[in-house]
């Protein structure tokens, strides 16, 4: 009979792309777990899902994916807001499209700044860095560029300390 084999005794997964997770769940893995590899719908849903959640971490995928939704979104109020103007001698005078699209890009904002902050600060809890880092962006010029390697980091299995899972 074999003796049972412990954590400490088992071969380390040096193969794996992502650190690993108790696997319980069939398909999607439950919210306070990143999800790694997530497509794009998910990623999505996930976001409003986890409205105001600063605990827990998000993957890659989840955080670049919303990253490139709210790009798109922003070009696309911009344009509302540039066609909707019109241009005369006097200089440029907003018209009836730009203020639509400015009261729609003003109520996209004011509904997706808390999301998106909980979103960083979950992505950085991934990479085992403090949710207080989002503070970085405040520093003028380097803020912006040093959150910036952080979101491109990828997970450290240590970032698991920030991991509540439901019931516990």
């Amino acid at each position: 009979m074999s003796s049972p084999q412990y954590p400490s005794q088992q071969p380390y997964p040096s193969q794996q792309p992502y650190p690993t997770q108790q696997q319980s769940w069939q398909g999607e893995p439950p919210l306070w777990a990143p999800y790694y590899g997530a497509p794009f719908p998910a990623a999505v849903k996930r976001f409003f899902k986890k409205y105001a959640t600063f605990t827990g971490r998000a993957s890659r995928s989840e955080y670049w994916w919303w990253t490139l939704v709210s790009v798109v979104v922003a070009i696309i109020l911009n344009i509302i807001v540039g066609a909707g103007s019109t241009t005369t001698a006097d200089g440029t005078t907003p018209g009836p499209g730009a203020v639509i699209g400015t009261v729609l890009a003003v109520i996209w904002g004011l509904g997706t700044i808390v999301p998106g902050l909980a979103l960083t600060v979950r992505r950085l809890h991934d990479s085992n860095k403090s949710g207080w880092m989002i503070l970085l962006g405040l520093i003028p010029f380097v803020g912006g560029i040093i959150l910036l390697v952080f979101m491109l980091l990828g997970p450290n299995p240590a970032g698991q300390r920030f991991d509540q899972p439901v019931g516990q």
